[in-house]
Formats: structure tokens, C-alpha cells, sequence
């Protein structure tokens, strides 16, 4: 018992900052990861990756202008990427290209500006933090802030539940008996954009995009049904983020990365040992076979 609660307990209980840490964390996890979900229903998962990417140059910005503060930068961020969202969107409804590739367009320009703006001022740890972040030096300002994200987008999906449901299984049908799918999308998009710009506080730019999507895709090896995937991937994601504090406390290693990596661990073992996964589908027809 002592063993567990030293390598368990003890940092969250001894620690302000490990508290802080996994109290920031697990609120992406609740906010982010039902997201991440309707991302990958939406076969949108490059478009999270892009726009983490996108808001690097509003968030650089607001570093340029005020250092290190949370209410510029989140600002900053959350202009630049409802800008390259909405740019995005007019290029491909406008154009003959697709979204994907005008957001990939937008995604490069915005990260070299981005780093270009914080290279302008900052050294080689302010970048560092921007695009890596530091979730072990979150403050109450801003867990108010992933804190208020999280509510939004926990009344958000709950007011559009039906309509972000409908459009990821049957499209054609939404558009057939309603007006909902263009409201729908961009609210869906602002989301992601929220909830990009709150993971940004802990977990940068590069890797934020990381607790929304790997947990949701590790779901997907679980269930088929939206609801039960969407409290699934919150389970998984605030596991990831407790399975990474404690290997960033114990290990001496980078708080962000070992969260990311743990949630890798655990979409690769969803992979193999998913109820939907690689072993799944090879015992059911074994079974059938024999049966």
C-alpha cells in the first residue's frame, strides 16, 4: 500500500502544481475528447491538426505584444483560428479546391508565421512553450479559463447533439428535412477552435490537438455508438493525462509528450485488444467457423 501511494498518490496529494496539472488536464479531457469524436465521425481528423496549427500566429502575437499572458494569447489564438477556419471554408466553397487542401495550405502559412513572430522576440524556451506548453505551470487564471471552455462546449454539444449526430451518420438526410447543416458545422468548428486555444494553455500548439484526438480514435476499437464513445474517450483521455503526470513526475520527463504518449499507449492497445479491433475480428470468425 505505501508502494502505491508513492508512486500513485503522493504527487497529487503533496503538490499544488501536480493538482492544478491534472485538474487542467482532466477538463480537456471532458471539453476536448467528445470533439475529437465528431472530428473523426466527420473523417475531419487532419482539419484539428491544421487548426492547432492555425491559431500558433494570434497566440504568437499576443506573446509579442504583452510576454506570457493568458488572456492576450488565448485571444490572439482564438482570432487566428476562427480566420483560418472561415478562410479555409470560403476558399473551398469559392474555388474549385477542396477544404483539406486549402486548410493545409493555411496550416503551413500560419505555423512559419507563427514561429517567426515568437522567434521576433522570444528566446528558444518561449517557443518551446508555445508550441509544447507547460501544463505543470497552469495557474487558477488559467483553469478558469479551460474551465469555462469546458462548460461552453459541454452546453454547446448538448443544445446540437442531434444535428452533429444526424450529420456525421446520414448527411443527406439532414440536409433533405432541415437548414441545421451550415449552423451546425461552424458552431462544431468554433468548438474546435475553443477547445484547441484551451489545450494551447497546457499542452501547445503541436500537441494539443494530441488529448482530442487520440483517445477518440482509441473509442472507436470499443463501440460503435456515438454517446457511449463520447464518455469513452473522456475516460480514456483523463486516464492518459493521470498515466502521464505520473511518468513526467517519476520519469523526469516533459509533462506535455508523456501525456500524448500515454494516450498513444492506449490507442494502440485499443487497436489489438478493442472489442472492434485486431483480435476481435479475428476470433469472430474463428468462432463461426467452429460454430
Amino acid at each position: 500500500m505505501d508502494v502505491l501511494y508513492t508512486y500513485l498518490l503522493e504527487p497529487f496529494v503533496k503538490f499544488a502544481f501536480m493538482q492544478r496539472a491534472l485538474a487542467g488536464a482532466v477538463m480537456l479531457s471532458i471539453s476536448a475528447c467528445p470533439v475529437g469524436v465528431f472530428l473523426m465521425l466527420r473523417r475531419m481528423s487532419l482539419t484539428g491538426d491544421a487548426i492547432a496549427h492555425a491559431i500558433l500566429p494570434g497566440a504568437a502575437t499576443g506573446f509579442l505584444l504583452y510576454g506570457l499572458q493568458i488572456v492576450p494569447m488565448t485571444l490572439g489564438g482564438l482570432a487566428a483560428g476562427v480566420i483560418v477556419a472561415l478562410a479555409a471554408g470560403a476558399v473551398s466553397r469559392l474555388t474549385i479546391q477542396k477544404e483539406d487542401a486549402s486548410m493545409a495550405a493555411f496550416y503551413l502559412i500560419s505555423l512559419a508565421l507563427g514561429v517567426l513572430i515568437v522567434s521576433l522576440r522570444g528566446s528558444n524556451v518561449d517557443l518551446m512553450h508555445v508550441l509544447f506548453g507547460t501544463v505543470l505551470a497552469l495557474n487558477n487564471d488559467a483553469l478558469s479559463l479551460i474551465g469555462t471552455i469546458t462548460l461552453v462546449t459541454l452546453i454547446a454539444l448538448a443544445v446540437v447533439w442531434r444535428a452533429l449526430v444526424a450529420e456525421c451518420l446520414d448527411p443527406l438526410f439532414l440536409r433533405s428535412v432541415s437548414r441545421l447543416g451550415p449552423p451546425v458545422h461552424f458552431i462544431f468548428l468554433g468548438l474546435v477552435v475553443l477547445n484547441l486555444v484551451g489545450g494551447f494553455q497546457a499542452l501547445g500548439t503541436l500537441l494539443s490537438v494530441g488529448l482530442m484526438m487520440l483517445p477518440a480514435a482509441a473509442a472507436r476499437f470499443w463501440t460503435a455508438r456515438v454517446g457511449p464513445m463520447c464518455l469513452l474517450a473522456i475516460g480514456l483521455g483523463a486516464v492518459s493525462c493521470v498515466a502521464g503526470l505520473l511518468l513526467s513526475y517519476h520519469a523526469s520527463l516533459p509533462s506535455g509528450p508523456a501525456i500524448i504518449l500515454s494516450a498513444g499507449v492506449i490507442y494502440l492497445a485499443s487497436i489489438l485488444a478493442g472489442t472492434r479491433g485486431v483480435l476481435a475480428s479475428r476470433v469472430r470468425p474463428a468462432i463461426h467457423r467452429t460454430a
